[in-house]
């Protein structure tokens, strides 16, 4: 499998492509990373320093990939975090020519926008622009609860109004919808889910609920999740996979005490997941 990877960097630590890559990697996958940002660490710090890559600079290192006769042998498009909006037609063209040069290529979006705690975090204009033309053009889309619930207009809670947000983002084009940092209000106190849906069905997984904040590990479960489903076409054991993989990264990384992933500590959750967690049907 070849992955087209359009994302960040960072130098000191792990988000972006400098979380995904790896991961990829470490199960068998062949990465083409291309940068959208060459940061010293993620902007969590507060402090940062590098640039942000212009949209046509971006442009031309995705066609000379193109140049040297790669695009037939992408199987995803892969991306996550989008600092500015220009980036979102590099992105878009990306795909058309991919998909061009191999139809049965697909698109794979991490609509990165916020979360429940922070809200937004994204460039007013970013959620729009995701909603608007980038998670149409997607295959397969990783929003957390809380950018599901703009994506579609929706406050989804409950597991029931989750699915209804699912199926009405669903409508616009992805069909595989992958959400994370699911929180129900009936959930078992300091648990935390996530969903997988796709045209056979969907399924939901529970584990402990971690003390910790994780810069990066959404691009680590986007990236894996992907690579699985576009291995197998089942999402059930994609989601077991990721589930387990993620779980333990996030367990190494707490019981570090660490800010940043552990993720080369973990590899080898990544290349045997444990399985520890029930993946449950629920429609």
């Amino acid at each position: 499998m070849k992955i087209l990877s359009i994302q960040s960097a960072v130098a000191y630590g792990h988000v972006g492509n400098s979380a995904a890559v790896f991961p990829l990697q470490r199960i068998g996958v062949e990465v083409m990373p291309v940068y959208t940002v060459n940061f010293s660490n993620h902007t969590g710090y507060g402090a940062w320093r590098g640039p942000m890559i212009s949209p046509d600079d971006v442009r031309d290192v995705i066609s000379g990939i193109e140049d040297r006769g790669a695009f037939p042998q992408i199987d995803v498009v892969l991306s996550g975090y989008q600092g500015g909006e220009g980036i979102a037609d590099v992105i878009l063209d990306a795909v058309a020519r991919v998909k061009a040069a191999n139809p049965s290529a697909i698109y794979a979006c991490d609509p990165v926008m916020g979360n429940a705690k922070s809200g937004c975090f994204v460039a007013p204009a970013i959620p729009v622009l995701l909603r608007d033309r980038v998670v149409p053009a997607a295959d397969i889309i990783t929003p957390n609860q809380f950018e599901l619930g703009f994506l579609t207009g929706t406050e989804p809670t409950t597991l029931e109004s989750t699915l209804a947000s699912v199926d009405l983002v669903r409508v616009t084009g992805p069909r595989t919808v992958l959400v994370t940092s699911v929180e129900r209000p009936d959930r078992v106190e300091g648990t935390i889910e996530m969903l997988a849906v796709d045209d056979a069905g969907a399924w939901i997984v529970q584990t402990p609920l971690l003390p910790l904040k994780a810069n990066g590990s959404g691009d680590v479960t986007a990236a894996l999740f992907t690579a699985h489903y576009r291995d197998t076409g089942d999402a059930a054991d994609a989601l077991a996979r990721t589930t387990s993989s993620i779980f333990d990264l996030l367990s190494m990384t707490h019981d570090a005490s660490a800010r940043e992933l552990q993720l080369i500590e973990a590899q080898d959750f990544y290349a045997h997941p444990r399985m520890q967690f029930n993946v449950r049907q629920v429609r």
